[in-house]
């Protein structure tokens, strides 16, 4: 089983930019595609970007696309969100995932696909 835990989010203006970190713990994020999702106050939770284990490929939400960008670190056992030109609209609870399954653009963009989920971080996005 794998723990993640977010960090690197807040209060930022319209066209800021902000780093997520997901630091893991318990396994080695190798062993796992991971992902970043977000849920805005009343909505659903929404996929954002993923990456595969092999950190080659990778799945981007159409509103995210040319903006954020995923990384990871295994030696650090980290996942990176880089985003940059950040929008009112992307103000949201953003979470770390693990998905231990098959890599796919009909799962790893699924929430439900993910097995392990962290505790979420705030970022909001101030016009």
């Amino acid at each position: 089983q794998v723990q993640l835990a977010e960090s690197g989010g807040g209060l930022v203006q319209a066209g800021g930019s902000l780093r997520l970190s997901c630091a893991a713990s318990g396994r080695t994020i190798s062993r796992y595609i991971m992902g970043w999702f977000r849920q805005a106050p009343g909505q659903e939770r929404e996929f954002v970007v993923a990456i595969s284990r092999s950190d080659v490929y990778t799945y981007y939400a159409d509103s995210v696309k040319g903006r954020f960008t995923i990384s990871r670190d295994n030696a650090k056992n980290t996942v990176y969100l880089q985003m940059n030109s950040l929008k009112p609209e992307d103000t949201a609870v953003y979470y770390c995932a693990a998905d231990y399954g098959l890599w796919g653009p009909d799962t790893s963009t699924q929430r439900e696909s993910y097995d392990y989920w962290g505790q979420g971080t705030q970022v909001t996005v101030s016009s």
